[in-house]
């Protein structure tokens, strides 16, 4: 585990398990930050990516990893919280409605949170790894609410009303899956540890079908670097 710099400026590093998660980390890492690793339990069907959550800050040398349990039953009907089927075998060009996966203004929710905790470490920075190429579709993925987001944050906190401006950082913004797989690949990320499959089999392996894994896989194959989430039914 690489050793965390305890005398350089800290940062919230909102943390998933998945593949753009943890390259934002090492993103962060790489820039001296000491990285605070926050992951969300919020009643998620499959827990596999909060074992890799803790896996990921492990192996990238988080100087904290905390898991904020959040109550989220009253944010019903997302595929990825109650029994409503995950969207499968979709071409990525299909991939610009808002899918049945979209949990109710989770980044809103999760950024408001990581701000909180931020401030109680009077930290200004905080990580996120929301992507508008390859985003789904989701609509908290997007520049304009990141950007109005952090005029929120300087308007609601007492870091920001002090002078003390904060800033949301949206590192892979403007890139293709294929260049977050080199730039994580680049800065040292084992992508084995990650979880990114919407619907996983008992066994943790990846479905291979849903939009994430579509999404994945191709990232790879175009970054021309070995895929080594372990899918199920022999699918590679």
């Amino acid at each position: 585990m690489p050793s965390s710099n305890e005398s350089a400026k800290p940062a919230i590093i909102l943390l998933s398990g998945g593949l753009d998660s943890a390259t934002v980390l090492a993103i962060a890492r790489d820039q001296g930050y000491s990285c605070h690793a926050l992951a969300f339990d919020y009643g998620q069907r499959h827990r596999n990516e909060l074992a890799a959550c803790e896996r990921v800050a492990d192996a990238l040398g988080a100087a904290s990893h905390r898991v904020f349990s959040l109550d989220a039953t009253a944010f019903a009907g997302s595929a990825l919280t109650d029994d409503v089927a995950v969207p499968k075998d979709r071409d990525e060009t299909e991939m610009t409605e808002i899918p049945a996966t979209y949990v109710p203004a989770r980044n809103l929710v999760f950024l408001s949170i990581a701000l909180a905790y931020a401030e109680s470490l009077a930290a200004t920075d905080i990580f996120i790894g929301v992507n508008a190429i390859d985003y789904s579709g989701y609509p908290d993925c997007r520049p304009a609410f990141i950007e109005s987001f952090i005029r929120t944050a300087n308007l609601a906190t007492k870091l920001g009303v002090d002078g003390n401006t904060i800033q949301i950082h949206t590192p892979l913004m403007e890139m293709t899956k294929a260049q977050i797989i080199t730039t994580g690949t680049n800065l040292g990320v084992d992508y084995a540890l990650t979880h990114s499959c919407y619907d996983p089999d008992p066994n943790g392996l990846a479905c291979g079908r849903c939009d994430s894994c579509v999404l994945r896989r191709n990232g790879f194959e175009q970054a021309g670097v070995p895929d080594p989430t372990r899918y199920c039914s022999g699918r590679a």
